[in-house]
């Protein structure tokens, strides 16, 4: 027979399996019943400091986890009851204690809101952020905390900090909303993650990804003592958010109190500059795709101001260096610093700030909005820089935007074998944009220059310099350029002149009848210079003055070029001066002849006293012949068609020297 030692077990194993199924059966009887629903509602109160009402019975499952189901869960403020909940969720389960629930008590692990929806609201600094709890085991800990950091600023005693457990709570295919000019509108979609943060004294987690303006941007961020930087003390910690407009990441120290500040390592990095602005909504208008650019840089700051030092910057896969100062003292943010690189495209850095040409050579619409969203004070510098086909060397420049006004200098820069000098100005005026544009090219290439234009026909290859002025109202390019005022001038020393071939432009022009001058620009003409001088009122040219001399022959020009059609309207005319004839060679003058000796003359080699020698006078030189008028050939003709078409019509051909 067993022995009494084994009944004894077989009946305890018994009795524990029986007290086994009947918790099993008890525990979801006492955790349905109204009382323990009212404690779950009671429990969340006191931790979150919201009033909290749930709406029909917890539904309790044991297996595999203990947890209740609630339905209908709303936390509210309790100083205002008919403002909207600042939490509401479809369903919430939480985590429990079973041996808890049979006591009647309520033991939260974790805590899971599916389809939740989190209200935010204006804080003082213009932030959208959730309500603050005005009590709760959360807030008087915070408050604890912050004693704690007061006692000791500049180093916490942590042992002192609020030890109470939290847990985790996890969040499924949730809403952010705020109420906006009266309406309320969503700010993230589709938010899901978790909060780990096992106690108010350890370190902690948050995970979160959703839908933030139209992209999907997931969020993570942890420290080793959250609860310091809720007081408003001094931590270490990391956060970054990645979307497909732009990545952030920081890792250092920092606090959130009233006096905040940050001391770390921040990277940032966007495969357009233009379309992460205007996804941070930074003041810039879409457009079309520029380059990527990337930062890194040491980071220190509060909410005032924020340094980046030792930065270092890619822009459009060009990398400098350089010192960035950003501040929110004035009514706009200020950017101000120093930029370096070694190799820059200004017209991806200009398109940041300006639409950008779907194409090259289109001409669209300039958003100079950004002025109205901050001020900019940036010296840049590079060694080598491009804009649009133009090279430029050991560049030196500004950008600037202050009070309605943007202006982008380049004070000194090597190109074309010389140097320049170029401005664009954006002065933004109430009754309209008004724009302004300066080059100033010395010591140039011809060539280098009108081939970087766009400019072939009957372009001076010499040394020369350039002046160009514009400045006119305008919401695009060619509007400006449409109603633009100003003038250009240009001089150029020997070289040639491009696409013409002079002995069959004349022989045309005395053929008579029009011609396209395609027709007669296979081959160059030597010059020893030309000359341009033209005045530009509401978008059309008038030439002043356009010449271009080769030896005794001289072409010119005058008229008006409208932008508006890319029309031409001139005249011009060829003059050939012949060459002056020269004199013929002098006559040696006659040899004086000696007289026949007398007696009593004078030795040799002497002449008599009353003698003299005598000389011939040369002959006058012939002058060369003169011709009336200008003195040669001349050729006038009318230039009309289009820039890329012109064609040429002969006026007259008129010999003067016959």
């Amino acid at each position: 027979m067993p022995s009494p030692l084994i009944w004894r077990a077989i009946w305890a194993v018994s009795i524990a399996v029986i007290v086994a199924v009947l918790a099993f059966v008890a525990v979801p009887y006492f955790a349905s019943n109204r009382i323990v629903r009212d404690r779950i509602a009671w429990e969340m109160s006191a931790w979150s400091g919201f009033r909290v009402t749930i709406e029909g019975t917890p539904e309790i499952a044991i297996w595999p986890q203990f947890r209740a189901t609630l339905s209908g869960v709303t936390l509210s403020k309790w100083s205002d009851d008919k403002a909207p909940p600042v939490m509401q969720a479809e369903r919430v389960d939480i985590d429990l204690s079973a041996m808890a629930a049979l006591r009647g008590d309520v033991v939260f692990s974790g805590v899971q809101l599916i389809k939740p929806i989190f209200r935010i609201e204006p804080a003082e600094h213009g932030m959208l952020l959730p309500s603050v709890p005005s009590g709760g085991r959360v807030a008087r800990a915070i408050d604890a905390a912050r004693e704690t950091v007061k006692a000791n600023p500049g180093k916490p005693d942590v042992v002192k900090l609020p030890k109470e457990g939290f847990g985790s709570i996890e969040f499924r295919d949730g809403r952010v909303v705020a109420s906006i000019d009266g309406s309320e509108e969503d700010v993230v979609t589709g938010l899901s993650g978790m909060v780990d943060w096992e106690a108010l004294n350890a370190s902690g987690s948050l995970t979160a990804n959703g839908t933030w303006r139209g992209e999907s941007v997931s969020v993570e961020a942890n420290s080793p003592q959250p609860m310091l930087l809720l007081a408003g003390g001094a931590a270490p910690f990391t956060v970054s958010l990645k979307a497909p407009p732009a990545n952030l990441s920081f890792e250092g120290n920092g606090n959130f109190s009233a006096k905040s500040f940050f001391d770390g390592q921040a990277k940032f990095s966007a495969p357009s500059l233009r379309r992460a602005l205007y996804w941070l909504r930074a003041g810039i208008a879409p457009g079309a795709t520029t380059g990527p650019v990337s930062v890194s840089s040491k980071v220190s700051g509060n909410s005032d101001r924020i340094k980046f030092d030792n930065a270092e910057i890619t822009v459009d896969k060009n990398p400098g260096t350089g010192a960035l100062d950003l501040s929110f003292n004035d009514a706009l943010p200020v950017i101000s610093g120093t930029m370096a690189f070694d190799t820059v495209n200004l017209a991806a850095f200009l398109a940041a700030f300006t639409t950008t040409a779907a194409a090259p050579g289109d001409l669209d619409a300039i958003d100079t909005s950004f002025a109205d969203r901050f001020n900019l004070d940036l010296r840049l510098s590079a060694a080598h820089a491009t804009a649009g086909p133009i090279q430029l060397a050991d560049m030196a420049g500004t950008a600037q935007v202050k009070n309605g006004l943007a202006v982008f200098d380049i004070s000194d820069a090597g190109a074309f074998g010389g140097n320049i000098q170029a401005s664009l100005r954006f002065d933004l005026r109430p009754e309209g944009t008004q724009v302004e544009m300066k080059l100033l090219a010395s010591d140039i290439n011809g060539a280098e220059f009108t081939s970087a234009a766009g400019m072939t026909r009957l372009m001076p290859t010499g040394t020369g310099t350039v002046s160009l002025i514009l400045k006119g109202p305008g919401k695009s390019w060619n509007s400006i350029l449409q109603n633009a005022d100003g003038s250009v001038s240009a001089t150029f020393g020997p070289g040639n002149l491009t696409s013409l071939n002079l002995p069959s432009f004349l022989k045309h022009a005395e053929d008579g009848g029009f011609f396209a001058l395609d027709e007669v620009a296979d081959g160059t003409l030597a010059i020893d210079g030309a000359e341009l001088k033209a005045s530009i009122a509401k978008g059309v040219a008038r030439i002043d003055r356009a010449e271009a001399k080769s030896g005794q022959t001289k072409i010119w020009l005058s008229g008006i070029v409208p932008y508006a059609g890319r029309g031409l309207a001139l005249s011009g005319g060829v003059i050939q001066k012949p060459a002056a004839q020269p004199a013929p060679p002098a006559q040696p003058a006659p040899q004086a002849q000696p007289a026949p000796a007398q007696p009593g003359t004078v030795p040799d080699g002497q002449a008599p006293a009353n003698q003299t020698t005598s000389t011939t006078p040369p002959p006058a030189t012939t002058p060369a012949p003169t011709t009336p008028g200008n003195g040669g050939n001349e050729a006038t003709f009318f230039v009309g068609g289009t820039w890329t078409t012109p064609f040429v019509s002969p006026i007259t051909r008129r010999k003067t020297d016959e």
